[in-house]
């Protein structure tokens, strides 16, 4: 039989072959996890340094508008240095004169509308003083006839008296 010592030691023994065995089993795993990450690092750099000359060469047209919108976005900015010193020029030239004839114009398109209204009002004060006048003869004519009439009422009276 087996004395304890031995049976301790072939425990030992065999628990070390299980933890080697296991190692070993976790190492073989660590292998290929390793090689599918090497695969996959050499699969993203070959379609990576395609994918970064591509970026390059965009990155270089890019900068290559850049410089053209640079030269446009000065030459609109010289542009309109040159309209605002036109702009200036024409209002101090031609601004006050130009400010007078519309204020002359303006004065006698006014003067014109008080004298046509100031013309109206006078035919139409003429208009009322004419009916007025007219309405007067009428009266006038009325009370003419009232009293012819009553002068012939009192002639044939006084005839009639006689």
């Amino acid at each position: 039989m087996l004395s304890a010592g031995a049976v301790i030691g072939l425990i030992f023994a065999v628990f070390f072959a299980v933890l080697v065995a296991f190692l070993a089993f976790v190492l073989v795993k660590l292998g290929r996890v390793l090689a599918e990450t090497e695969r996959l690092i050499e699969g993203i750099t070959d379609r990576t340094v395609p994918l970064l000359g591509e970026v390059q060469t965009s990155v270089g047209h890019v900068n290559t508008e850049l410089v053209r919108v640079d030269a446009i976005t000065a030459n609109v900015q010289s542009m309109t240095g040159n309209v605002s010193a036109l702009t200036a020029l024409f209002a101090a030239t031609l601004g006050s004169p130009v400010v007078k004839v519309a204020a002359f114009s303006y004065g006698v398109r006014r003067a014109a509308a008080k004298r046509a209204a100031a013309g109206v009002e006078r035919e139409i004060k003429a208009d009322r003083k004419a009916a007025a006048r007219a309405a007067r003869a009428a009266r006038a004519a009325r009370a003419a006839r009232v009293d012819r009439a009553a002068a012939r009422g009192a002639r044939r009276a006084g005839k009639r008296s006689a």
